[in-house]
């Protein structure tokens, strides 16, 4: 059984190093490349403001936040939640170097790179040159978006889930995180087709004769003769 976590995060901005945080994690299940109905969802208190700028991006303000619990509250329930599955998230080296950090502050080992796959990375490679946000992927693959107004992790991990199987050859028609039902731009469809007769293209006596005779030219003791 191959299991994955398809994961997406949200921080109070770019840098760890510079203090940071994580204020969501959203992650969803496979296994075999299919969706279980399994997800992780947390809100997680920073300790910290929310810059503005960033709040614009995934609208969570620390007004919103400190109510929730701090990472390491909810450490051994993601832990638990990934358990020893691969992890896939899309510039992953950010969202794994935020998990890590955090990880590291309360002590508990950090989350081996062997574990990472990185669909941004995929992507690159599968599309040289093209734009490969998760948007442009979504556009790409015909997955519908319409929801994403703000960033958000676990919708963001659902839609990246999508976008990963169709990175790794085409969702099956099973795969569905909600909304409307709609078939597999890659399902076969068995088609009905009406028989038609063979034409019949007359040929002119004179150029029939013409071919004849360029045969008897040019081809010595044709099989047809024997």
């Amino acid at each position: 059984m191959a299991r994955e976590i398809v994961f997406d995060t949200e921080t109070t901005g770019f840098d760890y190093a510079k203090g940071d945080r994580l204020v969501e994690i959203g992650a969803v299940e496979l296994v075999n490349h299919l969706p279980t109905g399994r997800t992780y969802h947390q809100y997680i208190n920073p300790e910290r403001d929310v810059p503005e700028e960033v709040v614009k991006v995934h609208g969570l303000t620390y007004d919103f936040l400190k109510d929730y619990p701090t990472f390491e509250k909810i450490a051994d329930q993601w832990l638990d939640f990934i358990g020893d599955a691969n992890l896939v998230a899309h510039n992953a080296s950010f969202d794994m170097n935020f998990v890590n950090y955090e990880l590291k502050q309360i002590g508990r080992p950090e989350i081996g790179w062997d574990r990472c796959v990185d669909t941004l990375e995929i992507a690159r490679g599968m599309f040289p040159g093209a734009r490969c946000s998760l948007d442009a992927l979504c556009k790409r693959f015909e997955i519908d978006n319409s929801a994403r107004t703000f960033h958000g992790a676990l919708l963001d991990a659902q839609l990246l889930a999508e976008v990963y199987l169709e990175l790794l050859g085409g969702k099956e028609p099973t795969l569905l995180f909600g909304g409307d039902k709609k078939e597999s731009k890659n399902s076969l469809k068995a088609e009905s087709r009406s028989y038609r007769e063979p034409r019949v293209f007359a040929v002119e006596e004179n150029l029939e004769e013409m071919h004849r005779q360029f045969l008897d030219k040019n081809i010595k003791n044709p099989l047809w003769n024997l």
